[in-house]
């Protein structure tokens, strides 16, 4: 017999061995009384399915869909019932599962015919996608050779699963089955399709919109925000892909085994450098408008997307144009440690908008814009305190004021400026590949991945203890950075389509000395499991005013 330990609740029962984890969920079930049903496990620290079999004394803990991998396990689970809706009604269709939008997930639909989707089509989905849900089919998980997984994808012409295994280097791989549809996913899917009750399908743009359930309660339907300045940021996305001939993992690792890695890190650049210039282009006709001149820049962005380099370079860019930037950051503007909001667990809350003395801030603003003197603080982020060192700025006829800031767009730091004397600038690392046409990454994994690698190469923090803050640091995002996302002027996409492959070098090491004891370790081994689908490449030739050289090191500028 088994020794199962139950996390949820501390208790330990015995069960056979080859138990499933449902059969041991069904034994502690009354005395849980979960919230919300549950969808997938942790065992030891590891993301399962419900099916996953028990064969050791495991520590066991049961999720619903608000946690992180019971959430995905839910989402991949949606996306499966949804390809073969698809492929039942549009046999040859094509499925694009493209990234997470207006708290969804944006698909694009293409049929065999090439005819365009109609309204009776989309009914005639979601009829079969309620089908397949009441009819409760189950999701069966196959192991094979890697081989036979390449060919049982090759004879149903899924090129992008055959060049992701092809280049994986494992020898064996997984692949599921509902009824006779078959697709790979690389995290783990619910036992059944009548686990999926709460989800919607409808067209949005060009394609259609997958809606999921509400992270915080997942018995109702996210709530759907446009987002229409973001989409165009993902098409923008998906045309750079067109011209790198990039789509997939599978496309990178072919190109890398090609030798062309050299060539994707400069195409890539040079197609960000292209953009900067575009805007610091933009701000020039605007700056020299005679009607309403600009002459205030603000940067925003979420945790690890690049802002800081990226105001940088567009200094380099504006100075080119022939302004002169002055520049300097919100986080100056802190107000001091002791004088910090708090988080419930008694942490600093320092991503709050109270975190920075506003008032003062727009103050200093009003002044310079008026053209006077104005001596700035500088924050010791030692001492934890705002000090005066003597930093004087004045803005000359020439002279367009940058403030760079996880806040900058918040209304509350430029409230008495107009809108039309600002340009506001958004950034984020949107991830320009997916796994396959079915898998994506999330953006935030982007984001984490460079977080845990510069907080650990400045000794700062563990990748542990990084990926610990995480889940703050991006309820944070939700309610001070993400609503006024829509409000910029530009977007900047600063991912970089051979990135995961670089990363993979420094990321290895530093996920693997997450412990396996401590509950951080599920999101180590998710991260590890993900990056190994790209062939790892040297950092040698990314640039020294790159972004991500504001991760993994090296950069040519100060910080």
């Amino acid at each position: 017999m088994l020794q199962i330990r139950c996390k949820n609740n501390g208790i330990t029962k015995s069960f056979p061995e080859g138990s499933s984890l449902l059969d041991v969920y069904q034994e502690f079930a009354p005395e849980l009384q979960m919230p919300y049903p549950v969808v997938s496990a942790k065992v030891n620290n590891a993301s399962q399915g419900l099916k996953f079999r028990l064969f050791q004394n495991r520590d066991v803990e049961f999720l619903d869909a608000r946690q992180g991998s019971g959430h995905r396990a839910y989402v991949r689970s949606l996306c499966f019932v949804l390809y073969k809706a698809t492929q039942d009604l549009f046999a040859g269709s094509k499925l694009f599962i493209e990234h997470p939008l207006s708290r969804g997930y944006y698909c694009n639909f293409k049929k065999r015919s090439g005819e365009p989707m109609s309204d009776d089509d989309i009914r005639n989905i979601c009829q079969r996608m309620k089908e397949i849900i009441d009819l409760d089919m189950p999701f069966r998980r196959s192991e094979a050779t890697t081989e036979e997984a390449v060919r049982v994808f090759q004879e149903r012409g899924f090129q992008d699963k055959v060049k992701l295994l092809e280049t994986s280097g494992q020898i064996y791989s997984d692949y599921y089955m509902l009824g006779d549809t078959v697709d790979y996913f690389y995290g783990p899917l619910v036992p059944s399709a009548g686990y999926l009750k709460v989800w919607g399908l409808e067209r949005y743009h060009d394609g259609l919109l997958l809606r999921v359930p509400d992270w915080n309660d997942p018995s109702r339907l996210a709530e759907k925000v446009d987002m229409p300045k973001t989409f165009e940021m993902f098409a923008e996305k998906g045309r750079w892909d067109i011209i790198m001939r990039l789509s997939n993992a599978g496309d990178v690792n072919k190109a890398v085994l090609k030798g062309h890695a050299s060539e994707l890190i400069q195409v890539s650049e040079a197609l960000q450098e292209k953009k900067i210039v575009q805007i610091a282009e933009d701000i020039d006709r605007r700056f020299h408008d005679e009607d309403n001149p600009i002459r205030l820049v603000l940067i925003t962005g979420p945790s690890s997307s690049g802002k800081t380099t990226f105001c940088k370079r567009l200094s380099i860019q504006l100075l080119a144009c022939g302004l002169r930037p002055v520049s300097f950051s919100t986080d100056d503007y802190f107000v001091n440690r002791v004088d910090t909001p708090k988080l419930p667990n008694g942490d600093y809350d320092f991503d709050n908008i109270e975190t920075v003395d506003y008032h003062l801030l727009e103050d200093h603003l009003t002044r310079l814009m008026k053209g006077e003197r104005v001596e700035v603080p500088e924050y010791n982020f030692v001492t934890g305190k705002r000090e005066y060192n003597g930093k004087r700025l004045k803005l000359q006829n020439d002279s367009v004021l940058i403030i760079e800031g996880i806040h900058a767009l918040n209304p509350l730091l430029t409230k008495n400026i107009p809108d039309d004397k600002k340009y506001k600038i958004y950034i984020s690392a949107l991830t320009s590949i997916s796994i396959d046409d079915h898998n994506w990454i999330p953006t935030r994994d982007n984001r984490l991945l460079r977080r845990i690698i510069r907080d650990y190469n400045k000794g700062a923090y563990t990748a542990q203890e990084t990926i610990a803050q995480w889940k703050n640091v991006c309820e944070a995002e939700d309610k001070w950075i993400f609503p006024f996302q829509e409000t910029a002027d530009v977007m900047f996409n600063s991912a970089l389509n051979i990135e995961f492959a670089v990363l993979r070098t420094h990321a290895e090491l530093i996920l693997a000395s997450v412990p396996k004891n401590c509950p951080e370790y599920a999101e180590a081994h998710r991260l590890l499991k993900f990056i190994h689908f790209f062939i790892p490449v040297s950092d040698k030739e990314i640039p020294p005013t790159s972004i991500m050289r504001e991760f993994v090191g090296g950069s040519s500028f100060k910080y």
